[in-house]
């Protein structure tokens, strides 16, 4: 199987890391776009994507 290259050139690598989902979201209700906003925060922060 050929793997397809990612959707705009972006790939973010999560090996290794050991947050749980608590930790990156919180312990509280959140929507969908704040969801979306933290992962990417999260993601900035810890240097996980490559273009």
């Amino acid at each position: 199987m050929v793997a397809k290259k990612p959707f705009g050139g972006y790939t973010i690598s999560f090996k290794g890391r050991t947050e749980t989902v608590e930790k990156v979201f919180g312990s509280g209700k959140i929507t969908p776009s704040e969801m979306t906003k933290k992962i990417w925060q999260y993601i900035k922060a810890n240097k996980l994507s490559s273009k």
